[in-house]
């Protein structure tokens, strides 16, 4: 069971610091270089990373972290894993923020754009951008804490 507790966590480390890589990605580089883009582009562009994002990788790597994550947990709580036990969770609750914002926030705008299509381009922005990037950030943050977090439970695991 040890292995399968170690390995569990591996995989939610690695998972964690995909989403925080891909979040801050995000916030460093794509938000700023879309901001000087005219409202047609900026929008057509977001619109066409939301829908392409979704994908069965992306998913099963969103998804499959906490999974793993609890799994980790649960193992390190029945096991010799312990002393991991505070960091898995605290990786875990910080992951469980970063998801929570994207499913409260920024699916909901991203949706919202959408819907939008391609009319009053200028107005779809202004209800998008500035929101988005704000909980984008939020996210970025917290998901890099879980990743950090994560990297810790490792070594204490090791341990």
């Amino acid at each position: 069971m040890r292995l399968v507790q170690q390995l569990s966590l591996l995989a939610a480390t690695v998972g964690a610091g995909l989403m925080a890589g891909l979040f801050a990605a995000f916030a460093y580089a794509v938000m700023p270089a879309l901001r000087g883009a005219d409202d047609r582009t900026f929008v057509d562009a977001m619109q066409r990373i939301n829908v392409t994002i979704v994908n069965g990788l992306f998913l099963l790597i969103f998804l499959g972290t906490p999974l793993l994550a609890a799994l980790s947990a649960i193992l390190a709580w029945r096991g010799a894993g312990r002393p991991a036990l505070p960091w898995i969770v605290a990786g875990l609750v910080l992951y469980l923020v970063m998801f929570a914002v994207t499913a409260v926030v920024n699916v909901p705008l991203n949706d919202a754009l959408a819907a939008a299509g391609t009319s009053d381009l200028d107005a779809a922005r202004q209800r998008f951008e500035a929101t988005w990037v704000t909980w984008n950030v939020v996210r970025a943050l917290a998901s890099t804490a879980g990743f950090g977090v994560f990297c810790w439970a490792l070594v204490a695991s090791a341990g």
